[in-house]
C-alpha cells in the first residue's frame, strides 16, 4: 500500500489529568421576552388555571424574530468558558444537543464554534430531543476519558415556540426558549459517574414533528406514562451504575417537561419535593436546555455545593432517556 495512504498514528489529546471527567463550567442564556399564560389562554378559550393545573407553567420565555438559535448557544457557552476559567482556544469539541435549528444544514455546533473563535475544534449537532442534553454529556465524557479531547463544551438550546401550534391545547403552554451549557474537563478521579442511556423507537410516534409542517405533536396521556416510567426506571440504574442508593443523592435535576410528571416521579421514588428541582414554572418546556437550565436554578439557591451528589435525568423524542450521577465541583 502507498505510504500516503496509510492512516496516521492516532495520539491522544495529552497532557490527560486523569481517568475521569468532571463539569468545570456552567452558563444559561434566555431569550429576554416573557410570555405569560394570559395571552396563550385566551386564544385557546380556558382559563390561566387550567394551564398552571395541567402542566405547572406560568410563563415561558420567547425568541424573538431576528434571533436564531445559535445566538443562545454562543451566550451560554461563552459564559460556561468564563465560570470554568478558560479562553475559547483550550476548547477541542463543541456538542450541541438541539431539534430546533433553523437549517437541516450546516449544523449549529460550527456556528457557534466560531461565533465562539474556538479555531478549527470539532464541532457536532446531536438531536435527542428533550434527552439531548444528557445524550451529549455521555458522548463528550466519553471523548475526554477516551483521551481524544481535553476540554469539551456541551451546550443543550432550543427554540420550542417556533416548533409549536399556538391552537393546539396539548402544547401551546408547554414550550418555552432557552439555552444552557457545561464546560467537562479531565480529572484525577471521575465526577461524572456512568451514564444510563436507553430507547423505545416502537413507541416513536408519541412525540413527533415532520417536515411538512414542523410543528409538534404530543400524545399526552401516553408521553406521560413513559416519561414517568422510564425517568423512574433510569434514575435507579444510574445510580446503581454509581454504586449509590436513591438516599445517597442529594439533588435530583430531571427534564423539566410538565410538573405533573416531576410529582409523579417524586412520589414514585419517594422523593422529598425540596430534593428536586422544579423550575418549569418560569421557562415551561425548554426541551434539550431544561437540564442546565435547571442546574442554574439551583445552583443560584444554593443548592449545588461542592461535593454534592446530583442526579441528571431525561426522557424525550425518539423514545430515549438517560440518566446519570454527578458529584458537583472541580478537583
Amino acid at each position: 500500500m502507498p505510504e500516503a495512504l496509510l492512516s496516521p498514528v492516532f495520539e491522544p489529546a495529552s497532557p490527560r489529568l486523569g481517568p475521569g471527567t468532571e463539569i468545570s463550567g456552567l452558563g444559561v442564556a434566555l431569550p429576554r421576552k416573557v410570555i405569560p399564560n394570559g395571552p396563550i389562554a385566551d386564544r385557546l378559550g380556558v382559563d390561566e388555571s387550567w394551564i398552571v393545573q395541567r402542566t405547572g407553567i406560568r410563563e415561558r420565555r420567547a425568541a424573538g424574530p431576528g434571533e436564531r438559535l445559535a445566538d443562545f448557544a454562543v451566550l451560554a457557552g461563552a459564559r460556561a468558558l468564563a465560570a470554568a476559567d478558560l479562553v475559547p482556544s483550550e476548547v477541542d469539541l463543541v456538542l450541541v444537543a438541539t431539534m430546533s435549528n433553523e437549517e437541516l444544514t450546516p449544523g449549529a455546533a460550527p456556528r457557534v464554534a466560531a461565533a465562539l473563535g474556538v479555531g478549527d475544534a470539532g464541532a457536532i449537532d446531536l438531536n435527542a430531543a428533550c434527552n439531548g442534553f444528557v445524550s451529549a454529556l455521555s458522548v463528550g465524557c466519553a471523548q475526554i476519558e477516551s483521551g481524544r479531547a481535553r476540554t469539551v463544551l456541551v451546550i443543550g438550546a432550543d427554540l420550542m415556540t417556533r416548533l409549536t401550534d399556538p391552537d393546539d391545547r396539548t402544547t401551546a403552554a408547554l414550550f418555552g426558549d432557552g439555552a444552557g451549557a457545561i464546560v467537562l474537563g479531565g480529572a484525577e478521579r471521575g465526577r461524572v459517574g456512568p451514564i444510563v442511556l436507553g430507547s423505545d423507537g416502537d413507541h416513536a410516534e408519541l412525540i413527533r414533528a415532520d417536515r411538512e409542517e414542523g410543528l409538534m405533536r404530543v400524545q399526552g396521556h401516553d408521553t406521560f406514562r413513559h416519561a414517568v416510567e422510564r425517568m423512574c426506571e433510569v434514575s435507579l440504574g444510574a445510580a446503581a451504575a454509581a454504586g449509590l442508593e436513591l438516599a445517597d443523592i442529594d439533588l435530583f435535576v430531571y427534564h423539566q417537561a410538565n410538573a405533573r410528571i416531576l410529582r409523579a416521579i417524586g412520589a414514585q421514588l419517594m422523593l422529598a419535593p425540596e430534593e428536586m428541582v422544579d423550575c418549569i414554572g418560569r421557562y415551561g418546556n425548554t426541551s434539550a436546555a431544561t437540564i442546565p437550565l435547571a442546574l442554574e436554578e439551583a445552583d443560584q439557591a444554593g443548592s449545588l455545593r461542592e461535593g454534592s451528589r446530583v442526579l441528571l435525568a431525561a426522557f424525550g423524542g425518539g423514545l430515549t432517556w438517560g440518566a446519570t450521577v454527578v458529584e458537583w465541583g472541580r478537583g
